[in-house]
């Protein structure tokens, strides 16, 4: 999808057209404004937002576990439930699937409603699933899991939204959010690391890899104590404190809106949906690959399920540490344009290398790259999201948005993986230019984005410093007003162009997921 070229304004010229214009008075419509009670009282401070933080990261460690399990499991779910690659795929994309049916509409009720009440019942029902998934691997049924993961995505579905737009009322760009990502996922890798190294472990040790689910759901019910926990700590905080306030904008960063509103899917900006080209070949590169690492390493390396998950998940996970640093990089120093095409052309090199140096040195050394260079894209990715959007309370409804693409491209690469392994026998040899192909096409539009980053103010804008986000906000401010009025025509345009083409990808996910079901894959 094309996005229209700016002239970078002279930030003079700016100012002057905008002098004397308080922050706090440009406020584009719809309006967001809150009860005066709540004007009334002070900003929440650092040491209640800290805990907020650090009770959020917790309930993603449960969530993180169970992710982990299943990619590390491959070659001994295949054998326990007598199933081939495709099914394998089928089995993987079933969870993407309830996801795009449900996600859009999670995100604009959690921007309606508020994350905290989501995130409290998503995780019950999160709980619930994984019992299912557990049970299913009891009995060794193919079609019990397939079902039963679909109770598991939905509970998933509104926590992984509704988690992030708790943060975005809480945090500003450039202002504390890209820290408390960078927090967040470190936790997330350490569970999904702790996941996938103890999975094969705890199969061979017990004799049953259904243990593997069962712990897995012990995990979950400590996730639901901190989620209620979480919950009456956010009703003390409301009680407390008012609205953060966006030292850029001005804007008041609340938690939910004043109505529901359908027609801000289509009025997002240009810059999000670039951040969300990149996002839907970076993204795509990384789920395939993590699902087939552990497999890959035991072909390659001739090692065993247990070795290989141990590799995979160290060198998949070793640069969890880089993760808060790099949030706390994006606040202070921004340069998201620069972090995403480092982890673009970091994350090429390593597929290349699996495709065309497939000796043990080779794979080694793309499992080495590759653990660096896609540390940090998720947190890059979803402060970009936050930063390119001009009002606080689309952040769910944009966030799912990109969910949604990125599970609907993840059936159709699963499946069609899938089948190219089948057809050669079980190897990796054709698959991995699959591997290869997806992370040409994120460096691809790496390249573009740099080239915006010098033509236009709002996409070289999240290139900037804390300090030039604050000293510039006058630009940010006629930007917005840009937005909503001369240029409102254009954006809807854009907007809905780029949504329809995401339509599209979504009907090409849910024909690839029915014809796996309708040919027999799902036996």
């Amino acid at each position: 999808m094309t996005a229209p070229v700016e002239v970078v304004m002279n930030p003079e010229d700016v100012v002057k057209d905008v002098a004397q214009t308080d922050v706090t008075e440009v406020s584009p419509p719809p309006s967001t404004s809150s009860p005066s009670s709540l004007d009334e009282k002070p900003q929440p401070t650092w040491p209640w937002k800290t805990t907020a933080v650090v009770l959020l990261t917790l309930i993603r460690f449960g969530g993180a576990w169970s992710s982990g399990i299943t990619g590390a499991m491959k070659s001994t779910m295949k054998k326990q439930l007598h199933i081939n690659n495709t099914q394998y795929a089928l089995l993987e994309a079933s969870e993407d699937f309830i996801v795009t049916v449900l996600i859009l509409f999670s995100g604009l009720l959690t921007d309606r409603f508020g994350g905290v009440g989501v995130i409290f019942y998503g995780n019950l029902l999160y709980s619930a699933g994984s019992i299912l998934v557990a049970a299913a691997a009891q009995v060794r049924s193919f079609k019990f899991m397939m079902g039963a993961r679909v109770i598991l995505a939905i509970g998933d579905i509104s926590t992984q939204v509704a988690q992030y737009q708790v943060f975005s009322s809480w945090f500003a760009p450039n202002n504390g959010f890209g820290s408390t990502l960078g927090l967040e996922l470190m936790v997330q890798k350490l569970g999904a690391l702790a996941g996938t190294g103890s999975a094969n472990v705890i199969a061979v040790k017990t004799g049953n890899f259904a243990w593997v689910f069962w712990i897995a759901v012990f995990i979950n019910f400590f996730t639901n104590i901190i989620s209620a926990i979480f919950f009456w700590f956010n009703k003390k905080t409301s009680h407390k404190f008012g609205h953060s306030i966006d030292p850029s904008t001005g804007e008041k960063l609340v938690k939910k809106a004043k109505k529901l509103e359908l027609r801000k899917v289509l009025e997002l900006p240009w810059t999000f949906w670039v951040v969300m080209a990149y996002s839907l070949f970076t993204t795509s590169t990384a789920i395939i690959f993590k699902g087939n690492a552990t497999e890959l390493a035991e072909k390659r390396f001739k090692i065993s399920a247990v070795t290989a998950g141990w590799y995979s998940a160290v060198l998949q996970y070793a640069g969890f540490f880089l993760v808060p640093v790099v949030g706390v990089m994006l606040d202070v120093l921004g340069q998201r344009i620069t972090l995403m095409a480092s982890s673009g052309f970091g994350t090429f090199i390593a597929m290349a290398l699996v495709n065309w140096a497939s000796t043990v040195k080779g794979t080694a050394a793309a499992f080495g790259i590759y653990a660096i260079a896609s540390t940090y894209s998720p947190t890059v990715i979803i402060d970009s999201i936050r930063a390119s959007i001009w009002q606080q309370t689309t952040f769910g409804t944009a966030y799912s948005l990109k969910i949604l693409m990125n599970n609907s491209m993840n059936i159709i690469v699963r499946i069609v993986a899938g089948l190219i392994q089948d057809a050669d026998n079980d190897s990796y040899n054709r698959v991995v230019i699959l591997y290869v192909w997806l992370a040409a096409a994120s460096m691809a539009v790496c390249c573009v984005m740099i080239l915006l980053t010098f033509t236009s103010v709002d996409f070289g804008s999240l290139q900037w410093t804390r300090k030039q986000r604050i000293s510039r906000k006058d630009i940010l401010i006629r930007q917005k007003e840009m937005f909503f009025n001369e240029n409102a025509a254009r954006n809807r345009l854009i907007s809905k162009s780029s949504f329809g083409a995401l339509m599209v990808l979504l009907l090409g996910g849910w024909i690839c997921y029915i014809w796996g079901a309708a040919t027999g894959h799902n036996d």
